[in-house]
């Protein structure tokens, strides 16, 4: 994932926690959704930007046909070496990228994929145009965004559980940025701005989330993000007191034992234009 203006950093340990906790716990179910999606292009060559640990990496190599070309970038090169740790069920391309200056020439893909990764990039007008020069004529970017943290159960509980652990004059990571940005009339004006002349398709996906245990959301969204920089700054106990708290309201909110909360996401894809024919 990309760093916001904000500058989280996906190293340490979160990547590891973010793979075993988050993933499963968030991300699986719409990795499967986008993965369908771009199989239905029927594409030659695929790029995904902001790949994290490779949810979607894994669902590409197994939807794709076996002669599609896969690349998989992202800016953190531990996220992608956690990524490469976990493998694909066939070779893909592992690519540290910045996508807002990414290393591949005009009109190389068909599909660009990006899975909860536009929220991190600081000049996302940028990014989307950088995503149009390596698409084909017609080809297609299709991402997914975070709906407001109100329509998502387990992060919007534990950030209020924790909210007087941390600073008071600034919102929370997980509701400054990856929560943050999901107004479809502000996507559609950045895309815009970023050169897609064509309207996007935006649709809300609705899933659960399900947990063996309350500790399992407390730990993937107080560990595995980088909420966590945000809670050790406060003091060495503090994750630790953070990660109970959360674990408590949890429980409170959804029971003891299994927990499932529910996740909203928007689902957006839009085709690049083809060049104007002068005659």
């Amino acid at each position: 994932m990309h760093p916001s203006e904000t500058g989280p950093v996906f190293a340490g340990s979160i990547p590891s926690v973010y793979a075993q906790y988050l993933v499963p716990l968030i991300f699986e179910s719409y990795a499967a959704d986008l993965a369908s999606r771009v199989a239905g292009h029927q594409p030659a060559r695929v790029l995904e930007i902001a790949a994290g640990t490779g949810v979607v990496t894994r669902q590409l190599a197994h939807a794709l046909p076996p002669g599609t070309s896969i690349v998989a970038s992202d800016l953190s090169q531990p996220m992608l070496d956690q990524a490469a740790l976990a493998g694909t069920e066939r070779p893909v391309e592992w690519k540290q990228a910045d996508a807002q200056h990414l290393p591949f020439p005009d009109a190389s893909f068909d599909v660009v994929v990006c899975q909860f990764g536009v929220m991190f990039f600081p000049e996302k007008a940028r990014a989307f145009a950088e995503v149009r020069r390596v698409l084909r004529p017609h080809g297609e970017f299709v991402f997914n965004v975070w709906d407001r943290i109100e329509e998502n159960e387990f992060p919007q509980t534990i950030v209020q559980a924790i909210s007087t652990l941390l600073p008071e004059d600034l919102l929370p990571f997980i509701t400054r940025i990856p929560y943050g940005y999901h107004d479809p009339v502000v996507i559609a004006r950045d895309l815009a701005a970023g050169g897609f002349t064509e309207t996007p398709a935006i649709t809300f996906l609705t899933a659960l989330s399900r947990a063996g245990s309350p500790d399992i959301p407390a730990v993937a969204f107080c560990q595995g993000t980088p909420m966590r920089d945000e809670l050790e700054e406060r003091g060495p106990t503090t994750l630790a007191q953070a990660t109970d708290l959360a674990t408590a309201a949890i429980a409170a909110r959804f029971g003891p034992g299994d927990v499932t909360g529910k996740l909203r996401a928007l689902v957006v894809s839009v085709k690049r234009d083809a060049p104007a024919v002068h005659r």
